[in-house]
């Protein structure tokens, strides 16, 4: 489902992976700008893996981000408060959250039954969680990975 505003997964903050996506959620969420669908994922799933990766906790960001500030702000923020990241635990997050759902426990049900789900082709296009993520909301394109790794 195509949604104005959201950020998709491999959008960069800081060279960091999904951030900007879980800002975007936050803020459209305030507004009444997400769907339902979304909301019970709010936190959890891989916003909470984002933030327990940081070390900090869903409702200070959420916090944070309603405050105004910036992705990038926010993000300088969870650096402070959690900790930072060195550029080898960045590549290790942006693999692990680009590469779930391919070759792991999520593999034979979970993408399968969501492609399902989202009515999405079942042609072998769909690998990942951020696969099913970009085709649903229209952003997908077969490179897409291979150009969010250059940038």
């Amino acid at each position: 489902m195509k949604i104005e505003g959201i950020k998709g997964c491999f959008e960069k903050t800081r060279g960091l992976f999904y951030f900007a996506r879980m800002c975007s959620k936050i803020r459209l969420h305030s507004e009444g700008r997400l769907p339902s669908e979304y909301h019970e994922m709010l936190g959890q799933g891989f916003d909470g893996r984002t933030c327990r990766y940081l070390g900090v906790s869903y409702d200070d960001v959420k916090a944070k981000v309603l405050s105004g500030k910036a992705d990038a702000e926010v993000l300088d923020w969870c650096f402070a408060k959690g900790r930072p990241l060195t550029d080898e635990e960045v590549l290790i997050y942006n693999s692990f959250m680009s590469k779930r759902g391919w070759h792991d426990d999520e593999t034979d049900e979970f993408i399968p039954a969501m492609i399902r789900h989202y009515g999405l082709p079942d042609n072998g296009t769909v690998f990942t969680d951020f696969d099913l993520i970009e085709m649903d909301e229209g952003r997908w394109y077969p490179d897409m990975w291979r150009d969010a790794w250059k940038m």
